[in-house]
């Protein structure tokens, strides 16, 4: 008795290529994952103090956080990846209103950072982080370099996904 092909679990087996069905694969793995990531950043916020906040709102406040320096609009969606600045501004409008961040205008730039409120937010994040995900990591047995691997995996990838957006924009 033969065995029977290895299926690929995919989310849309219409768009399974023949080329490659590990790519739908992978990209079914990025749905899920990117899905438990959002909810897992709206979860770890909340038990940190904060329930209001959306995945962007949290990627936004982290990265104005990032080594205590301001940053503009444009240099905060280039870092996140975020093609749509107008999403961008309406979370640093939240995360102003709730007194997380600040903005001080140099010349016609608006420059964000952090405030003291801000800060702790983020300290207290990653005290929660610490307790519930990264301790986790050794349970599992995921070695620090196998996920470095998987990083640059993932960077990689964006870029060519940015292609190949690039590619079908011209069609």
């Amino acid at each position: 008795m033969s065995e029977s092909p290895k299926r690929p679990i995919v989310s849309s087996a219409h768009l399974v290529s023949e080329k490659s069905s590990e790519l739908s694969e992978l990209e079914y793995g990025l749905i899920i994952a990117n899905n438990a990531f959002q909810r897992w950043m709206v979860r770890c916020m909340t038990a940190a103090g904060m329930p209001d906040l959306n995945p962007i709102d949290i990627l936004i406040l982290h990265n104005v956080n990032h080594r205590s320096r301001p940053k503009k609009v444009a240099d905060i969606c280039f870092n996140l990846n975020i093609e749509d600045t107008h999403t961008a501004t309406y979370s640093l409008r939240k995360l102003v209103k709730l007194g997380l961040i600040g903005n001080r205008k140099q010349g016609k730039e608006n420059f964000f950072s952090t405030t003291s409120k801000g800060e702790e937010l983020c300290l207290k994040y990653k005290k929660v982080r610490e307790e519930c995900l990264v301790d986790a990591l050794g349970v599992l047995g995921i070695d620090n370099r196998e996920l470095g691997e998987a990083a640059k995996v993932l960077r990689s990838l964006s870029g060519l996904y940015d292609q190949a957006a690039r590619a079908a924009a011209s069609l």
